[in-house]
């Protein structure tokens, strides 16, 4: 395929449409055009589609990486007018149309869809971008798993009961979303489960610290009291109105002028757009995102549009809404729509979010869901079960779907399964006949 000339031939019928960026967003639009026939370059510096709800069970080795990461060859490989890329952009013309890779080339289009995603904001925190541990990418999460690995293998008791430090294997969570409760719920269960078995002499202390005044505060004050006392009954210390000042290699350093001891702190404290979506030309709000008309297209310039985490997509009650994985599938599709109308000569259609609720995994048999547009509150094992399935489903293959749902069973009867692997081995998937065209290159030490 050829990419095509954003100037007489932008509207072109054979021109591509140039999509940037392989993430949930990126990837239901080039799905939905390739669907239609639509010829599509569809360009990440990543081989493959990385689910980010479930990164935090990839680094406490409940889930192995390639579950949770799938590559665009397999995604696409019934969509002939597709052709995936993987590599560098550098910079982007969005007037133009035209992304710019690191080896010199351009690639132009009749249209442009920004979908780079997110990136971890550090607030300008000291020390947090060095020493601190987001979890915003498999490579994150493999990068956090193997430390954990590293710090439970040096600390574990030895026939001398040996001293594994001050803090060293203590882990600090920074944020009570989702992305924060569900690591800390599973950081401590896995300490807990390493200590039952005999390969810790004491579980380390889990700190979860957030400047809210509520753990996962898009929900409603029943979900945020069951999340506080889950979390507490399982031995992670909640730490509500505190920020943090600085992270260092052995401590991090809190906003009421406390100290913590600690080689892990997980930053799960907030997203910022990708830096090259910043840089696009087009005028960006909150978070660096682009600010997009409710079609999802950029105001004043023609052919382009951003979702997912690249946007502040507006609600039908006039409210950004929240970077979740169903807004960026569901706006991606919807902009791939638009690009259709427009290669039609049809008007364009605003974005409606269908809202089927949100819901965050706290532990073993705890989680809370909010179902529907009204977010009915559900807690305990009917939530858990829920966002099983849920996700299960959500996850892209049907490799990925079986295996997940087998690890899931194994920790669910057997609770010292993830210690068993840290202690062990990586986690592995079942033994796929095609497996050789199902499994994502991803380098922890990118």
């Amino acid at each position: 395929m050829t990419a095509g000339s954003a100037g007489s031939a932008g509207a072109a019928a054979d021109a591509p449409v140039v999509v940037l960026g392989g993430g949930l967003a990126g990837v239901a639009c080039a799905h939905r055009l390739g669907d239609a026939g639509v010829p599509v370059v569809l360009l990440d510096r990543n081989d493959y589609h990385q689910f980010q709800p479930l990164l935090y069970q990839v680094a406490t080795s409940q889930l192995p990486a390639e579950d949770v990461a799938r590559p665009h060859r397999a995604i696409f490989h019934k969509h002939p007018t597709v052709e995936v890329r993987t590599v560098e952009a550098v910079a982007v013309d969005a007037p133009a149309h035209r992304v710019t890779l690191a080896d010199g080339e351009e690639v132009t289009g009749s249209h442009l869809v920004l979908a780079a995603g997110a990136q971890p904001e550090f607030f300008g925190v000291p020390g947090a971008a060095e020493h601190a541990f987001p979890l915003y990418s498999v490579v994150d999460a493999e990068r956090l798993r193997r430390h954990l690995h590293a710090l439970v293998r040096d600390g574990a008791r030895g026939p001398d009961g040996p001293d594994p430090g001050e803090g060293k294997l203590d882990v600090v969570v920074v944020g009570g979303g989702p992305t924060g409760v569900e690591t800390a719920g599973a950081v401590a269960e896995l300490m807990g489960a390493l200590t039952r078995t005999g390969r810790l002499a004491a579980p380390a202390r889990v700190v979860l610290v957030d400047r809210g005044t509520a753990l996962l505060a898009p929900f409603t004050d029943a979900a945020h009291a069951y999340a506080h006392g889950h979390l507490s009954d399982h031995g992670v210390e909640v730490r509500l109105g505190t920020g943090v000042a600085a992270v260092h290699a052995d401590r991090v350093e809190l906003s009421d002028g406390s100290t913590l001891a600690t080689r892990t702190v997980v930053w799960g404290g907030g997203e910022s757009a990708a830096p090259i979506v910043r840089d696009a030309g087009v005028p960006t709000g909150r978070g660096g995102r682009v600010d997009v008309a409710p079609d999802l297209s950029v105001p004043g310039v023609p052919g382009v549009y951003a979702i997912g985490d690249a946007a502040n997509i507006p609600g039908a009650d006039g409210r950004t809404l929240p970077q979740l994985g169903s807004v960026a599938q569901q706006s991606g599709g919807a902009a791939a729509d638009n690009v259709l109308h427009e290669r039609r000569g049809e008007p364009t259609h605003p974005f409606r979010y269908r809202d089927k609720g949100i819901m965050a995994m706290i532990g073993r048999n705890a989680a809370i869901a909010e179902v529907g547009h009204r977010h009915h509150t559900v807690e305990g094992p009917v939530a858990f079960a829920a966002w099983l399935g849920v996700h299960a489903m959500l996850l892209s293959g049907a490799h990925s779907k079986t295996d997940a749902f087998l690890s899931w069973a194994w920790d669910y009867f057997d609770r010292d399964h993830s210690a068993l692997v840290e202690m062990t081995a990586e986690p592995h998937r079942i033994a796929w006949e095609d497996a050789t065209a199902d499994v994502p290159h991803i380098d922890p030490g990118a």
